[in-house]
């Protein structure tokens, strides 16, 4: 009969086999070795090939030096003060004393200690069973706990900081203690250790060809594989949902998709998805499809689907986005439907282009959008997530730099960007699974659309980045287009703002902030997770929650404690509050009447890829 198991036991209840981690055909493993070296030489002459042939300029040197600027402010408080780093010296020293002595411990009883340091809850690194049963993995990880929340308490107890420095200083110190954590290692890794040695090294072998892959798939810089690409294909089985397009501007293509009910809301829907990332977003596949979802609602759907800017988009600037995408939208519909009045949605960064529209709309009198609602969208950002930290004067001259040398921002450096914001979830799980484990990973239709990333205009990104999180112009009543100064108190329109709990990209506290600036009328809801699948949680699903209240006043911790939660998706409610602004229908509208069909649903914009 097998014996009781513990913490120190394996599944006989012995002590962890050592066995495990030794090599059981040297020869092998050397070969495999070798291999691993020549693949190795593919991926580095992948990354050296495009910059001697001038294709790729590396622009590491900016964030490494803002990086150590911050690090530095950081540092001067703690050694101005010998005290000061004395004590923060101590702290250190007594937290590894700490592992020490339960290293000490394990080692002589087997079994971690009750005080053992452990990882926060819902870190997943460290589940493996022999992180906590074998004394030298379990030393490993409890040294690496000590070290980087000491290095998170230094700069949250450092005074004297400004708030985006210690702002950036967090989110460096977080990324280097994600990065230099043991697990991503194969020798501090119980995990990869044995997979290793089990392979007799032809995991490393798939690794580094693997790796040779994708710095090539990235013109010379990493373009990290999150999902099984060849498992989907847009238009085929990823935005799917039946359309036309039936326009097309330098900026944008216009889709408008075909009825699913007899009846149709008076109302045309019009889209205005964000141009970071791709409008699929809401067309996944027919399960998670807002777009499907809302045309079986009854409302007729036209998307703006923008272009992915090339050198000859440089110039295009947010009034050209406006002029040519939201309002070219408007007038689109008007040719096709006969309607005037729209009712209108912006997700993201698209919905702040949507709030700057309305406010110059409401000069220049044209008043076709009825009703607006906003997806994790911010319009004011004092309280803005962690893309606040690569946004400053030094680093944003920096991108103006890059930017107009080809008019465009490289679409990978913005994927990088938002990868970093969750570093833990999207870089080094990846890296792990990809390059050390040697495997594929798996099919994920929300990965697939997260590595499909777009360029950015340069004349549009850097007006964006100066007004919004830079300058903050928008809703201050400062920010000037098209010759006028812009006021989100003149936008009186009914306005449904939607914000996400856990979102680390438009948070809710600044959404619900930016609530306070409109003229009108506006509905604030809260739902359950993140900035995506906040979003995109059809009522099938039965998943999250969303809440409601009163006027979005005072402060959103007050607005929660009194709000009403309601289990579920929240897109119905949003449909009952668009039915209250105008209920009418009329008979359903076919795709394209009275303009040229350019094409079939998803269009040619959407396909380029970088």
């Amino acid at each position: 009969m097998a014996k009781a198991t513990g913490p120190g036991k394996d599944e006989t209840g012995d002590a962890p086999d050592v066995a495990q981690y030794l090599v059981k055909d040297p020869e092998r493993f050397a070969l495999n070795l070798a291999r691993m070296v020549e693949q190795a030489g593919k991926a580095a002459s992948a990354w050296v090939e495009p910059r001697e042939k001038g294709e790729r300029r590396d622009a590491v040197a900016e964030p490494m030096a803002d990086m150590v600027k911050t690090f530095s402010k950081v540092t001067e408080y703690w050694l101005s003060d010998p005290s000061r780093a004395l004590e923060a010296q101590t702290r250190l020293f007594a937290g590894y004393l700490t592992v020490w002595g339960n290293a000490i411990s394990h080692a002589r009883t087997g079994e971690p200690p009750p005080d053992a340091i452990v990882p926060d809850q819902g870190d997943r690194r460290f589940q493996d069973p022999d992180w906590g049963r074998n004394a030298f993995f379990d030393f490993l990880k409890q040294a690496y706990l000590v070290t980087s929340r000491w290095a998170n308490d230094l700069v949250e107890r450092a005074d004297g900081l400004d708030d985006h420095t210690r702002h950036k200083a967090s989110f460096y110190v977080k990324q280097i203690s994600n990065a230099i954590s043991p697990s991503n290692f194969i020798l501090t890794n119980p995990e990869l250790f044995r997979e290793t040695v089990a392979s007799n090294g032809e995991n490393l072998v798939r690794g580094m060809k693997m790796l040779a892959e994708d710095i090539a798939a990235g013109h010379g810089d990493l373009k990290l594989r999150q999902a099984d690409n060849t498992s989907f294909e847009v238009g085929r089985n990823i935005a799917t949902t039946p359309g036309k397009v039936v326009g097309r501007s330098d900026v944008a293509e216009i889709i408008q998709y075909e009825p699913a009910t007899d009846k149709v809301l008076k109302r045309p829907l019009l889209i205005c998805p964000p141009w970071i990332n791709k409008f699929y977003i809401l067309d996944l596949n027919p399960e998670k499809s807002f777009i499907r979802w809302a045309v079986e609602q009854g409302h007729t759907v036209f998307v703006v689907s923008w272009v992915n800017p090339d050198e000859r988009h440089g110039a295009k600037n947010w009034e050209a986005y406006i002029r040519e995408g939201l309002q070219y939208g408007l007038d689109t519909i008007e040719r096709t439907t006969g309607e005037h009045e729209v009712n209108a949605v912006g997700y993201c960064v698209g919905g702040t282009l949507l709030a700057a529209a309305l406010a110059l709309m409401a000069q220049e009198r044209d008043d076709r959008i009825r009703s607006a609602t906003f997806f994790a969208t911010q319009v004011d950002f004092t309280y803005a997530g962690d893309l606040k930290v690569f946004v400053d004067e030094d680093q944003v001259a920096a991108v103006e730099r890059s930017m107009n040398e080809r008019g465009y921002l490289e679409g990978t450096r913005m994927a990088t960007a938002f990868n970093m914001l969750r570093s833990g979830d999207l870089i080094w799980p990846y890296v792990v699974n990809n390059y050390m484990r040697g495997k594929d990973p798996l099919p994920f239709d929300l990965l697939y659309w997260n590595a499909d990333s777009t360029r950015m205009a340069a004349a549009n990104h850097s007006y964006y980045l100066r007004n919004c999180y830079l300058q903050n112009t928008l809703s201050q009543g400062r920010m000037e287009l098209a010759g006028r100064t812009l006021s989100l108190a003149d936008v009186t329109i009914p306005v449904y703002n939607l914000a996400t709990k856990d979102d680390h990209i438009a948070p809710a506290r600044s959404v619900f902030v930016g609530s306070g600036y409109f003229g009108g009328k506006v509905e604030y809801v809260l739902t359950g997770s993140g900035h995506i699948a906040g979003v995109v949680n059809p009522p099938k699903s039965k998943k999250y929650q969303y809440w409601t209240g009163g006027p979005p006043t005072g402060t959103l911790e007050d607005w929660l404690a009194s709000a009403t939660e309601t289990p579920g998706s929240w897109w119905p409610h949003w449909q009952t509050w668009l039915l209250a602004q105008d209920a009418r229908r009329v008979k359903a509208r076919k795709p394209g009447k009275g303009v040229k069909v350019l094409g079939d649903a998803p269009g040619t914009y959407v396909k380029v890829r970088v």
